[in-house]
Formats: C-alpha cells, sequence, structure tokens
C-alpha cells in the first residue's frame, strides 16, 4: 500500500513539474519600458510625477525632480522637507521624519522594556526558587535532627534495660 501511495506521489510531482516548466518557459519576460524622465512630468499632477519611484515632488514650485539618491534626504536646495514629497502626494518628508523617529523611539522602549521585564521577572523566579530550596533544607535538617535525637533516647532505653547506661558519659563501658 505504501509502495501505491509513493509512486503516485511521484507521478504528481512529475506532471506538476513539467506543467510549472512549459508555463514558464511559455511566459517570456518582455522588457519594460524605461520610465519617462522626471522632468519631463513637470507642471503636471502631484500623483502623475509619483507614479515613478525614482521621483520627487516639490509643491510650491510644481517640479518632478530626480530623487538625489546620493543623500538620505533630499537637500533644502533642492527643495525643502515641508514642502518635498515622495512615495505619496499626502505625506511630507517632514511629518515622514517625526513619525518614523517616533515610532522607533517606541519599538525600542517596547523592546527595553521587555528584556527589563523578562530579565526581572527571571530574577524573581530565582530567588523564588532560591528560598524554596532554603526552606527545603531547612525542613530536612530539622527532620534530621529529631530522628537523631529519637535514636538517641532509644539507645538510651536499651542500655538502661540492659544495665548498660553510664553515669559518666566518657567512662569505659568494662568499668560498671
Amino acid at each position: 500500500m505504501s509502495g501505491v501511495c509513493r509512486s503516485s506521489a511521484f507521478r504528481f510531482v512529475l506532471v506538476f513539474y513539467g506543467i510549472i516548466i512549459t508555463t514558464t518557459d511559455a511566459q517570456t519576460p518582455t522588457p519594460s519600458p524605461a520610465p519617462a524622465p522626471c522632468a519631463l512630468r513637470s507642471n503636471t499632477s502631484c500623483a502623475e510625477c509619483l507614479q515613478n519611484v525614482t521621483c520627487l515632488w516639490c509643491t510650491p514650485t510644481k517640479q518632478c525632480l530626480d530623487y538625489p539618491v546620493r543623500n538620505i534626504l533630499p537637500p533644502s536646495s533642492v527643495c525643502p522637507l515641508n514642502d518635498a514629497r515622495w512615495g505619496v502626494c499626502w505625506v511630507n518628508f517632514q511629518i515622514l521624519i517625526i513619525t518614523m523617529s517616533v515610532l522607533a523611539g517606541i519599538i525600542i522602549i517596547a523592546i527595553l522594556v521587555c528584556c527589563l521585564c523578562c530579565c526581572k521577572c527571571e530574577r524573581v523566579g530565582t530567588k523564588r526558587e532560591d528560598a524554596k530550596v532554603e526552606r527545603q533544607t531547612r525542613a530536612r535538617k530539622s527532620r534530621q535532627k529529631a530522628k537523631r535525637t529519637e535514636m538517641q533516647l532509644r539507645h538510651d532505653e536499651i542500655r538502661q534495660k540492659y544495665g548498660l547506661a553510664k553515669d559518666n558519659p566518657y567512662a569505659r563501658m568494662n568499668d560498671h
């Protein structure tokens, strides 16, 4: 039964692999047309300019500029951060920077709080375990002491019964 299942699974894999190969061969990638330079989209709309991800829209001048990739943020000589748009038209760089820094700060604080809580819980757990072990050790020692005194009493009773009791604990047994 297991051999039949394996052979049918093997056939399924072969057929599936053949279908994938034939469909990928049939779908030859066509080169996408080169995007138009950003400067050609100036004096249009922000949405039209930002269709190309390499473009930057400057609101007051209504210019579509190539994003200055050498800088992380566009310099104010190109376009002020408050007026620059990239990716979407409704968010300017200044708000984006503030929002991202606040979110990053919140995430870092949350990670630190989680780490501190985990360390504190681990230490509290260790203290609890240490206290528990200490209680168990004290209880064990008290039981051992009780058993030792009980055993000593029994031995003393046996010595009394057979007349081997000593008045002086340091006297020899033969002296009696």
